[in-house]
């Protein structure tokens, strides 16, 4: 098969904090320590901390060696600075590598950031114009299709009327519109599918599959891992700038999800982990969490009833509050919610220990939680405190037990939490979970860059 694409050993060093600040005779004094004391230039390796930083400089790429055969669908996915974006603009040489190379096979447009190039004087049909040149199209292309770009956008009524009038929406809509008419041999995607409303997303997962089986390499980058999932056989983790895994996009996922899973101690404390949500009061916040009634410390059997422990404490004096739960599969599915009815918190300053139980009809296979506490009077928009993947745990058949729900089967409604019997007894309200030909072309003329 044909290369489109082969990276070797890529790496990429950015330097922290500011370049120039302080006088010159701070300046001049930086300079000169360099030479005298050799650590002041050291260089972390990736993995020396988890910050990936030592001195003034951060890996945010460290040995990134992959192949894309021509053809290929790749999807690149990985947690938040984990280097992606770095890696797409390494490739769409917007930036040079600190060292390692590249070569590119055929004509690339990238697809970094929706709208590049937008003038709000100009109407929409002259900035069609204009960022279709940014992009690499000529002019007779443009013209072209110049009548599908603006059916697409679905802005024909308003195509002469200047951009500064659009709303946010159809600025998006229509710098999509744009870049899904490139005609390259390589297309480079960045977070772009998650843009306009739901109709519009449909639309442009339409026309992805569509570039994706017209037989042109694509790399795509995305945390909708079922547009990843629909869109791609073969995945690329990145994890702390390093590729973790590459391969099949099912494992991949899988790889993904579990680095992401908070993993707790053996008190299974989560009073320190990351929270799902910026700005959480966290008048009410999480101290333990725990799944009782497994086997082998994480594995429910079919059948057994779903149990969890939780202790909560008060910071400040709050009302009533409910807890709520979403049950995700391996891949980040929802497969359905429940909530509890109104709770009394703790006292300020004190914790209280909160035990639930339910019985869920879960095929077997791997899952986690994420779990919230929200303000009983504010109809859920007040979220006290509020963590995601956590609580993982295996749900398996007994040698005597073969029912359970067949995960071809769909979602389900998860039944209610049900108080213990060591605690006073209050009903739950449910809630239902969400529902859950390759073409040869010529080969261009090759394009190498390199550090």
């Amino acid at each position: 098969m044909s290369l489109s694409i082969n990276a070797e050993q890529l790496c990429k060093r950015y330097k922290l904090g500011l370049t120039h600040d302080g006088s010159i005779r701070e300046l001049a004094n930086r300079f000169f320590a360099r030479f005298a004391n050799p650590r002041h230039r050291k260089v972390a390796q990736l993995g020396e901390d988890q910050r990936r930083k030592c001195g003034d400089h951060f890996w945010a790429l460290n040995d990134v060696s992959f192949q894309v055969g021509e053809g290929e669908v790749v999807g690149i996915i990985g947690k938040n600075g984990a280097g992606k974006s770095t890696l797409l603009k390494l490739l769409s040489r917007i930036t040079s590598p600190t060292s390692g190379r590249a070569e590119i096979y055929g004509r690339v447009a990238s697809l970094l950031e929706v709208g590049t190039g937008f003038h709000p004087e100009l109407t929409g049909r002259e900035n069609i114009f204009l960022n279709g040149t940014i992009l690499g199209m000529t002019r007779a292309e443009i013209r072209h299709q110049l009548t599908e770009i603006v059916a697409f956008a679905g802005i024909e009524k308003f195509i002469d009327t200047p951009v500064k009038r659009y709303s946010s929406g159809m600025k998006v809509r229509l710098g999509f519109a744009v870049a899904a008419h490139l005609n390259p041999e390589i297309l480079i995607i960045d977070e772009v599918l998650a843009v306009g409303d739901v109709e519009f997303q449909k639309r442009c997962l339409g026309k992805m599959r569509h570039v994706a089986e017209s037989g042109k390499t694509v790399l795509f980058v995305s945390h909708n891992l079922t547009s990843i999932r629909n869109l791609t056989t073969r995945c690329i983790v990145l994890s702390k700038g390093r590729v973790a895994f590459d391969g099949n996009t099912n494992e991949a996922l899988q790889v993904y999800v579990q680095e992401n899973l908070q993993t707790n101690d053996e008190t299974d404390s989560v009073e320190h982990a990351s929270r799902s949500f910026p700005g959480l009061s966290r008048d009410l916040e999480f101290v333990r969490l725990q799944l009782g009634g497994l086997h082998d410390r994480d594995t429910l059997q079919v059948g057994r009833d779903f149990q969890l422990n939780t202790t909560i404490r008060a910071n400040e004096l709050t009302s009533h509050f409910l807890l709520g739960l979403t049950v995700y599969a391996q891949d980040n599915t929802p497969i359905g919610s429940t909530f509890t009815e109104k709770l009394t918190p703790p006292k300020i300053g004190s914790s209280h220990e909160y035990h639930f139980q339910s019985k869920f009809d879960l095929a077997p296979g791997r899952y986690h939680c994420a779990i919230s506490i929200t303000d009983a009077n504010s109809e859920g928009q007040r979220i006290y405190d509020s963590v995601a993947g956590v609580l993982p745990f295996s749900v398996e058949l007994s040698a005597s037990d073969i029912r359970g729900w067949n995960a071809g089967w769909g979602a389900i409604r998860l039944p209610e939490l049900q108080r213990s019997a060591t605690a006073n007894s209050f009903q739950m309200s449910p809630l239902a979970g969400p529902l859950p030909s390759t073409r040869h072309t010529p080969r261009p003329q090759t394009s190498v860059f390199e550090s």
